[in-house]
């Protein structure tokens, strides 16, 4: 394919300024396309949870930007053990993390309020739209027109929809209603903390079915934690108090230090959530609207690939909008890579999800730890100068 002079859009708006949208606006400004952030937030808030950042994601972000890598490897930790424990306290099985080795990027855990940080700081700041909350849009052949609260309006060539699973841009362009409840609650937190039972770059899986509780090393002497089980039904707890009484109630019982990091934990930032998803699409454009990341193809994190494979969304677009002959090429190209690939990704969540919470969860566990070589090879042998290569 032709390279062009020059993007085929010049101006966008991404809307959403999470993780996903922030990244795919450096890449944007990186191909000379004036990309703007619109956040429904008054402000970026510190998020009480922390993510792991997989080699796929990682080498997306460093073909954005090789120096928010470094930075990131700074602020968190790289996770070298994963062990896998009984609600008793028994290890099970020990792991070691041979990811650097493997795929060149290692397994990187982080505050999540940390890497919004580091990638907010990589922009302008005055081309992040706070309080900002989109309501919706219209578009011709020529342009698109955003409307947001208050009567607020912004004509661009392209508007991007990184606004998350209940994304206001994906009603407007598909229309698929409410996302799906996967029978599973959960509840996150983060905290600074220590005790002689957690280690340093080492993430721990506690198993309790039909409950889990994950404990990781983030970084800076942080401990996110997060606790999953079964539930038939998505409704909350409350108030602040009660969530995290009913934590207590269904988590109390693991052994040392689940109980001790829950009660040392604010029931302020402690994150209470049902776990959903979405049908894959088969299109995420129309016209001159495309969708990324949660918004296009949110999954169950049991595979921690939420963040990583919107990474790889952002760097793709950027690289199509700059190389292709016009803009319907490059969200033809788009959708081509990114729906086949993310379309895997998500059955693979989903499957993990499922099976961690039966009755031989502890046996699945086992096994996937010690035998995952294909897909594994597969998902993180990324390769962001072969997707470049694909615009030639």
């Amino acid at each position: 394919m032709r390279e062009t002079s020059k993007p085929v859009v010049k101006k966008v708006a991404i809307i959403g300024g999470g993780i996903g949208g922030l990244a795919t606006a450096i890449a944007l400004r990186k191909q000379g396309i004036d990309a703007h952030v619109y956040e429904k937030a008054r402000d970026l808030r510190p998020v009480g949870a922390g993510l792991s950042l997989n080699p796929n994601g990682l080498k997306a972000l460093e073909a954005i930007d090789p120096s928010i890598v470094e930075q990131l490897k700074q602020a968190g930790s790289i996770l070298k053990v994963i062990q896998l424990q009984k609600n008793s306290g028994d290890i099970i099985q020990k792991t070691k993390i041979t990811m650097m080795e493997k795929y060149g990027q290692p397994l990187l855990s982080i505050r999540w309020s940390k890497l919004q940080e580091i990638l907010a700081a990589a922009l302008p700041p005055e081309i992040i739209h706070l309080n900002h909350r989109c309501v919706s849009f219209t578009q011709n052949y020529n342009s698109v027109t955003v409307e947001f609260e208050g009567k607020k309006t912004v004509e661009v060539d392209l508007v991007v929809g990184a606004d998350g699973i209940k994304s206001a841009i994906r009603q407007k362009l598909i229309g698929d209603g409410e996302p799906r409840y996967l029978g599973r609650m959960s509840w996150r937190g983060l905290l600074k903390y220590s005790h002689e039972l957690l280690n340093p770059n080492q993430v721990t899986t506690m198993i309790a079915t039909p409950k889990t509780i994950l404990l990781m090393d983030v970084g800076d002497g942080y401990i996110f934690w997060g606790a999953t089980m079964l539930c038939v039904d998505d409704y909350g707890s409350g108030s602040a108090a009660d969530v995290k009484s009913r934590l207590l109630k269904e988590f109390g019982e693991c052994a040392s230090p689940v109980p001790e990091i829950i009660e040392a934990t604010d029931a302020e930032i402690i994150v209470e959530r049902p776990i959903l998803d979405r049908e894959p699409l088969s299109s995420w454009s129309k016209g001159r609207v495309t969708l990324l990341g949660d918004a296009a193809h949110p999954m169950s994190p049991s595979i921690g690939q939420g963040a990583s494979t919107a990474f790889e969304d952002g760097y793709e677009l950027s690289e199509y909008l700059a190389k292709a002959p016009n803009l319907e090429a490059a969200l033809a190209l788009y959708d081509g890579s990114r729906i086949e690939r993310t379309q895997m990704i998500q059955a693979r969540s989903g499957l993990a999800g499922r099976r961690a919470y039966e009755h031989d969860s502890e046996k699945y566990l086992q096994e996937t730890l010690r035998s995952n070589d294909e897909f594994e090879d597969w998902l993180y042998k990324y390769d962001p100068l072969a997707i470049a290569s694909r615009t030639q």
